[in-house]
């Protein structure tokens, strides 16, 4: 656990940055709704399996669901709630996902929380050119700044898509750089069975190892996204019994928008995200009885004028920390995310994601997907915000930092040198303190304002175009054994000749 006060320079020098760490909450995740209301909804999501069951595209996870126990007719899979319990008690609470560094590896469950970049936009943005189509280059421009961030655990599977590349093959370009850009912990993608079993096979070679071996091994983690309402299609499925036959981690993530492809009401909403979440959870415990799995909770509304989607609203925020309690009410490790829909980087952009972070943060989230440079409903993946919620991000960790209350913390030897109407910038207690004892901000600027006019007048999103230019002129890629990335590079070439992953 990181030490209070701890600061130390980052990758970029003179750019504030904690240093890289899991700060573990010591305090209990909020408790919005009672026990009651807890079991009501995980009752009712139990009921709608039963009975209206889920739609299940594909035919190896219908015969999966089958031989388990389950009622399956044409697509639909009834699950009964004995079922859902037995399969629910494999789940482990804790696990630790390896990454490259080992150094870098990271805690997932109790206390401990993941901080994962951007993954899957369609586009890039930054104040010098504005929202375009993203390419390789640039993507590997964010994967450095992601390196070089402390405060971000994880790279959130792919920054934005790179549109120079094919379709079919830019998987397998992707996964190289995160391997050769990064040795930090890194998502995969799961989109179908060709690249989900791409990402295995290529960070078995990362770690010098096979595919198989990794069975024991938690090392990557992917995003399984349900079609709502009740719907798990192909693609989606054949990613998800890949993952789990390989012991990696599967996110069950429902895409409950309430008004739109869920109930208005809130509680109805979280009814269906939980019955979703709790079909793809038990799948994986029938494919891998006791692999890593989590439940992931994304929840929130419409604008119901125009039926836009909504995010970092109250009711996404407290959706989130209900999400929290229904997952450990199964015990089940729980994701959230930091979001906004925001067209820019600004007032709205700001509030939209601290209302996100707080409720996923004091939700109990275990992993906070989407933590940095999340725009646009999520369709776009920005530079100044990626450093802007990266100064979120720390704040938030120096909020969950504990505090010693020891003799010299009570400070009562520095209140007696003050005095009555004194003041501490001078006392010994202050001078052996002073240069750690408080947060140092990444971005923000404390000058009254004559001194910032007198400076330039230069706005957070201004400052945070220069902090990333600056982090990324001063970003070294961490070393990777040439004979590793040799290996990669003829397994790329191998299955690009093969001709890739068929477009799904």
């Amino acid at each position: 656990m990181i030490r209070p006060g701890g600061r130390r320079r980052g990758a970029a020098q003179g750019v504030p940055q904690r240093p890289f760490g899991q700060v573990e909450r010591t305090f209990a995740a909020a408790r919005v709704i009672s026990d009651d209301q807890v079991a009501a909804i995980h009752d009712a999501a139990l009921t709608l399996l039963a009975t209206q069951g889920m739609r299940v595209l594909s035919p190896e996870a219908q015969a999966l669901y089958a031989a388990a126990g389950a009622r399956v007719e044409d697509q639909t899979v009834r699950l009964d709630p004995g079922l859902v319990t037995e399969r629910l008690a494999t789940v482990p609470a804790r696990f630790t996902l390896e990454a490259r560094n080992r150094a870098k590896s990271l805690k997932l469950g109790g206390g401990f929380c993941i901080y994962a970049s951007v993954g899957g936009p369609a586009y890039v943005m930054d104040n010098d050119r504005g929202r375009r189509d993203g390419t390789f280059a640039e993507m590997v421009d964010f994967l450095r700044l992601v390196q070089s961030l402390n405060v971000i655990h994880q790279e959130g599977g792919c920054p934005f898509e790179p549109m120079d590349l094919p379709a079919h093959t830019r998987h397998l370009d992707i996964f190289h750089a995160q391997i050769r850009h990064l040795d930090k912990s890194w998502q995969t993608q799961t989109l179908g069975r060709a690249r989900t079993l791409d990402g295995i096979a290529m960070a078995a070679i990362m770690l010098g190892t096979t595919p198989d071996a990794l069975a024991g091994r938690p090392v990557l983690l992917g995003i399984i996204n349900t079609n709502s309402p009740l719907q798990l299609d192909v693609p989606m499925a054949e990613g998800l019994i890949t993952m789990a036959a390989h012991g990696q981690v599967n996110v069950i993530t429902p895409f409950t928008l309430a008004g739109a492809m869920a109930p208005v009401t809130l509680a109805g909403a979280l009814v269906l995200q939980h019955a979703e979440a709790l079909a793809g959870i038990v799948l994986t415990q029938i494919v891998r009885p006791g692999v890593p799995v989590m439940y992931g909770g994304f929840t929130s509304n419409v604008d119901m004028r125009s039926g836009s989607p909504a995010f970092g609203t109250p009711e996404y925020a407290r959706a989130a920390q209900v999400s929290g309690q229904l997952a450990r009410h199964i015990g089940v490790p729980f994701r959230s995310s930091n979001v906004t829909a925001a067209n820019e980087v600004d007032a709205q952009a700001a509030w939209e994601s601290q209302m996100a972070l707080w409720g996923a943060l004091t939700g109990g989230a275990h992993l906070l997907e989407h933590a940095a440079g999340w725009l646009h409903g999520g369709l776009t993946a920005s530079f100044e915000k990626l450093i802007l919620d990266a100064e979120m991000l720390q704040m938030m960790e120096a909020y969950f930092e504990p505090f010693p209350t020891g003799p010299d913390d009570l400070a009562l030897e520095a209140i007696a040198e003050a005095g009555a109407g004194g003041h501490f910038f001078g006392t010994a207690h202050t001078m052996a303190r002073y240069e750690k004892a408080f947060h140092n901000p990444m971005v923000a600027n404390w000058d009254n304002h004559t001194s910032w006019l007198d400076k330039g007048g230069i706005t957070a999103r201004e400052r945070a175009n220069a902090v990333w230019k600056q982090m990324l002129a001063e970003a070294e890629d961490p070393a990777l054994d040439p004979a590793v990335d040799e290996a990669l590079s003829a397994y790329v070439a191998r299955r690009k000749a093969e001709g890739g992953a068929p477009m799904n």
